[in-house]
């Protein structure tokens, strides 16, 4: 099975507790969402921290879509229940549209 490594950014509120509040929503995330990741075609997913900036790896099958992805949370009660709560704590990027959380980032170096 091959897979295609995503790579994207967001921002969080700069705020110490609401950072640590994201924080503690991820140590245990909704089954349902990690079902709707899964579902997706989603094998990996890894997000990392420093200061209010967030990066993710998400590694993915043959069968992923970003566009039907973003169909199936657009239909998924309780992904957009998810969502909405994670607005509280997440910005969007100076440079993102208006309602864009994660924005997907170029490589721009590989060894």
């Amino acid at each position: 099975m091959s897979t295609k490594r995503y790579c994207l950014t967001c921002d969080l509120k700069d705020d110490e507790a609401l950072i640590a509040e994201y924080k503690e929503y991820h140590k245990s995330v909704w089954p349902e969402i990690i079902t709707s990741i899964k579902e997706a075609g989603i094998v990996d997913m890894q997000i990392y921290l420093s200061g209010n900036r967030m990066f993710m790896i998400m590694e993915c099958d043959e069968t992923f879509d970003p566009v039907k992805k973003a169909e199936m949370d657009a239909n998924n009660p309780k992904v957009q229940e998810w969502e909405q709560l994670m607005w509280k704590y997440q910005q969007g990027l100076p440079w993102a549209k208006p309602g864009e959380k994660w924005i997907e980032m170029e490589k721009v170096f590989q060894l």
